[in-house]
């Protein structure tokens, strides 16, 4: 039994940078320890499945797996989704519908060849103690700390991110999805931020789209704006063009095809 596999860099023009996910088309779900094992093999932090949605035009089924476990919201593998489905196989409505975990999430392609995420807003709120792990974790002490679906670091210029090195055992101790490290950006970009999470398999997540319903919603009361424009501060790096819409964020980035290719799975 043979399976589909893309690979694509998601929020970048260009291959070997943004985000890498794998994206497997299927006619019908396989179980989830299979989708996890491939997954696993895969080794990028995101590996998406999705299914045609049955009677519906342009709506899927889709779910995503890190290499350890499944996930309720992924940013860069539906953008990359939405990417195969529209440069390989076919696609034409200007908006796609991926149905989730986290209910319906819409991708739309713009004039520019950007796609434009439409997904929930998840803001932070503060907190008023450090989780056990944390400051051993991060090396360092931010100024403040918020609370989400991932704990939020805050730090006061975009070169204390930058100049992170975790610990990540003591990190994968604190009670939450991920931590993120955020300040604001410098040079036209609005915040800036980096993503880890050994909890769910990910010691560091290049670029990051789940972690901007979180970050976009501060940023915003922050600085006053609704349209921002944010850099993830990794190694390889991306950046995401993000407004906030009532309850909904908007993100949008560009999406490469790194490689095409089949899977051999046992019979």
């Amino acid at each position: 039994m043979t399976l589909p596999i893309y690979q694509v860099d998601a929020f970048t023009d260009k291959v070997f940078a943004g985000n890498p996910a794998a994206v497997c088309p299927l006619s019908e779900w396989l179980p989830a320890e299979l989708m996890q094992a491939i997954a696993a093999e895969n080794n990028l932090a995101e590996t998406a499945f999705f299914v045609p949605r049955a009677g519906t035009a342009a709506e899927y089924e889709l779910r995503w797996f890190t290499p350890a476990v499944e996930v309720e919201l992924c940013g860069h593998a539906t953008l990359a989704t939405a990417h195969v489905l529209l440069r390989h196989l076919g696609a034409t409505a200007d908006t796609l519908t991926f149905h989730t975990q986290s209910g319906p999430l819409r991708v739309s392609r713009q004039p520019d060849g950007r796609l434009t995420l439409d997904f929930p807003a998840r803001p932070p709120q503060p907190l008023a103690t450090h989780p056990d792990g944390l400051i051993d974790g991060l090396r360092r002490t931010p100024l403040s700390i918020l609370a989400g679906p991932d704990l939020v670091a805050l730090f006061g210029s975009e070169a204390e991110v930058r100049a992170l090195h975790p610990d990540m055992g003591h990190l994968a101790k604190v009670e939450y999805r991920a931590v993120i490290a955020t300040a604001p950006g410098s040079n036209g970009v609005d915040f800036v931020s980096r993503f880890f999470g050994p909890r769910v398999g990910v010691p560091e997540d290049p670029v990051t789209g789940s972690a901007h319903t979180t970050l976009v919603p501060y940023w915003a009361e922050k600085l006053g704006k609704t349209t921002l424009h944010a850099r993830q501060v990794s190694a390889r790096g991306g950046d995401l063009w993000c407004e906030l819409r009532g309850d909904r964020v908007l993100m949008s980035g560009f999406a490469v095809t790194y490689l095409k290719g089949e899977i051999e799975l046992p019979a």
